[in-house]
Order: structure tokens, then C-alpha cells, then sequence
């Protein structure tokens, strides 16, 4: 039976509006039950501390628990398996960071590929470190840094929360840039490198900055610069290291990463509120405390940061050899 033409394009496009009803309906649902934030550390970090804050925003604003769940261990190795294999659903979250583009290259063997199996949906925050020495070391500049570490090569200790950190990259990348000879010393985690910096038995750390900004305004340590392109809120009269080494950029960074093939509409709704808790003059000021100014952007744009970021540490690996412990 031939349908007149009017009756037929009516029931095409019926038609091609039915896959669209279940993916509206899903993204107007979502959530409807508790949401989990899996980070790769300790609590009572930085990292633990963001994420808090913005679980409470979203669950105040989705009216459903955001739950913060530490899965430290393996460089946060632990935690992005079990996002990656988790239901691509938008209830498990990860809470993704410089040490996810690290592992790609200095890991031979991961269970996972990030930026293929992770979906990116929003940044959060990117934060400087800050390059600090002991009162009594000579140097009171990167350029005196520098001329002290050429004058007897090799003989300044370089403390690092862990091979592979984030410290420990961007103390590479300063090596790498500059051409000094630093000896690298890990320790198992930020609080003891700082507190063996303090004791003098190191020369320099790469420290975030939340860690060690009361030891700078106390005294007891000396910030030679930052590592963004752009001056700490928080240490505002402190220069950047790349002020003196054109090109030096090392950023530490947090977003949020879902399991591939999560449903675009989810993403996009997390992204949605992600950048309006970002945009709260509240959250904004609570951040900058941290001295970790908001980040606001786009999947596509998060997407964009982890492969350069991947591709810049794949560098600086290679070049300073490092190997996993």
C-alpha cells in the first residue's frame, strides 16, 4: 500500500527522532544514584582536597552523593584501571592528572592506554610548583642556581616525592633546558623529600606549592621561582623559572576522565556543571587558597592537554633515561 506523501514524511521523521528520546532521557535521569571520584592518592592531599570540592559541589547540584574513593599505589595506576574498566555509564569518575601522562611512557607495560580509554570531560584546576632550596644554599636566583650546579656538576641533590613524579619531571625538564648535572634523590612521597630539604641534606625540590608556601613565608625555605608560564597568585613577587630559561613549563593539573564510549550526553552534562562550579565565585576562591586557579574548558580541550602533555613527558623520559622503580 502506497502511503500519501504527507502521511509518510510524518512517520519518517517520528522515525528518525525515536533513537534521540532514549539518549534525552538518559541524560535527563543521570544521576540516579551515588557517583564515585577515584583518585590515584592518599588522602589529605591536594589532589584529595579538589576533588572534595567539587564532589560536594556536584552533589549538592545533582541532589545525588559524589564519593571520593582513594585507590592509591602504582603511580594512581591502580585507579585508572579500575575507571577504565568500569561500566561506561558516568558513575565512575576519575580524577586524572600530570601522573596519567607521565606513566604513559615510562610504564612499558599498562593494562590500559589513557587517551584511548579514557574519555576525557572536564579540567578542574592547573597549579604551578615551586623550585625551593634551604636557606643556606648560596644561590638565590635560577641563573646563580644554575652557575652553582655548572661550577661543580653533579654534586647538587635533587629530591623528588618518587621516581616518575611530577617533581621529579619538572626537575628533569629543568636539567634537560639548562644542561645542568643534578643528582636525583626519590623518596616515597612529598613529606619526607621536604622534610629532609628543611634538614639540609638535599639542595632542591619541585614542590607544589601548597606544600611548601608556609615554609617559604616562614622562612625556613627559599623559592627561586615557579614553574608555569604565568606568576603564582599565591607567591606573586616569586619570577618563573621560565623568566630566566625561555621555554621552561611544567604544570601540574587535575580534570575529570570517564571510561570510553560514556555516553556523550553525560559527558557534556558533566562538563556543563564542572565549568559552572568553576565559574563560582566560592569554589574560585577556595582554589586560588590552594593556589590551584580554576581551569575551565572543553572535553575536546582536556582531550587536547593530555596529548601534549603525554608527548612532552615522552620527551623528557626518554632524554634523562628514567626507569620505573
Amino acid at each position: 500500500m502506497k502511503l500519501p506523501r504527507r502521511t509518510f514524511l510524518h512517520l519518517a521523521v517520528s522515525a528518525a527522532a525515536l533513537p534521540a528520546v532514549p539518549r534525552f532521557a538518559r541524560a535527563q535521569v543521570y544521576p540516579s544514584r551515588p557517583v564515585r571520584l577515584i583518585i590515584g592518592f592518599a588522602p589529605g592531599g591536594t589532589v584529595d582536597i579538589i576533588a572534595r570540592l567539587l564532589g560536594q559541589w556536584l552533589s549538592e547540584r545533582f541532589g545525588q552523593p559524589f564519593i571520593i574513593e582513594s585507590r592509591p599505589g602504582a603511580g594512581s595506576n591502580i585507579a585508572t584501571e579500575a575507571v577504565v574498566r568500569a561500566l561506561p555509564d558516568g558513575y565512575t569518575l576519575l580524577v586524572a592528572g600530570p601522573a596519567n601522562a607521565i606513566n604513559a611512557t615510562l610504564y612499558d607495560k599498562l593494562n590500559f592506554n589513557f587517551i584511548r580509554d579514557i574519555a576525557p570531560v572536564a579540567t578542574i584546576t592547573r597549579q604551578p610548583q615551586v623550585m625551593v632550596v634551604s636557606p643556606s644554599f648560596p644561590a638565590k636566583t635560577v641563573p646563580e642556581f644554575i652557575a652553582c650546579a655548572k661550577a661543580d656538576p653533579g654534586t647538587i641533590s635533587m629530591a623528588s616525592g618518587g621516581i616518575g613524579s611530577a617533581g621529579h619531571l619538572a626537575g628533569e625538564l629543568f636539567k634537560m633546558t639548562t644542561g645542568v648535572n643534578m643528582a636525583h634523590v626519590p623518596y616515597r612521597g612529598g613529606v619526607p623529600a621536604l622534610t629532609d630539604l628543611l634538614a639540609g641534606r638535599v639542595q632542591v625540590y619541585f614542590s607544589l606549592t601548597p606544600a611548601a608556601i608556609e615554609y617559604v613565608r616562614a622562612g625556613k625555605l627559599r623559592a627561586l621561582a615557579v614553574t608555569t608560564t604565568a606568576r603564582s597568585q599565591a607567591l606573586p613577587e616569586i619570577p618563573t623559572v621560565g623568566e630566566s630559561v625561555p621555554g621552561y613549563e611544567a604544570n601540574a593539573w587535575q580534570g575529570i576522565g570517564a571510561p570510553k564510549n560514556t555516553p556523550e550526553e553525560i559527558v557534556e552534562k558533566l562538563n556543563k556543571e564542572i565549568n559552572a562550579a568553576l565559574a563560582d565565585p566560592k569554589m574560585k576562591a577556595r582554589l586560588a587558597d590552594l593556589d590551584s586557579p580554576a581551569l575551565p574548558g572543553s572535553p575536546a580541550g582536556f582531550g587536547k592537554l593530555i596529548a601534549d602533555e603525554t608527548e612532552k613527558w615522552n620527551k623528557v623520559i626518554k632524554f634523562a633515561g628514567i626507569k620505573p622503580d
